[in-house]
């Protein structure tokens, strides 16, 4: 893992951390698939939550430098954010329980509760 990885995947860990994300998992992708080292998932406790833990989130990327993509946000039950490096999903709970990512992802990485 380089530097700027280790940077980007803290930062991003320690904000959903900050503002009280809930069950965040970091899957190590690295030599697994080309879209990214990391996935980060983590969940809200609600609509108006997911959209603030996004928002916030992709605030401190840009104040620290990173460039970022994201959809989502209109419905907010789950917001995708592409920090190219790292791509994190916020989920509300019920709508991480049915697509499961985790589960998709175990096969081929591995996942770290944080």
């Amino acid at each position: 893992m380089t530097t700027e990885d280790t940077k980007l995947l803290n930062l991003v860990q320690k904000v959903l951390d900050d503002n009280k994300a809930n069950d965040i998992v970091t899957i190590d992708l690295k030599g697994k698939t080309s879209i990214a080292n990391y996935m980060v998932i983590a969940s809200g406790t609600s609509n108006r939550h997911v959209a603030s833990l996004a928002d916030k989130l992709k605030y401190e990327l840009k104040q620290n430098g990173y460039s970022c993509s994201s959809e989502g946000e209109e419905k907010a039950n789950w917001v995708l954010i592409d920090a190219f490096d790292v791509i994190i999903h916020i989920f509300c709970p019920e709508v991480r329980e049915f697509y499961n990512l985790e589960k998709m992802w175990s096969s081929v990485a591995e996942l770290r509760k944080n």
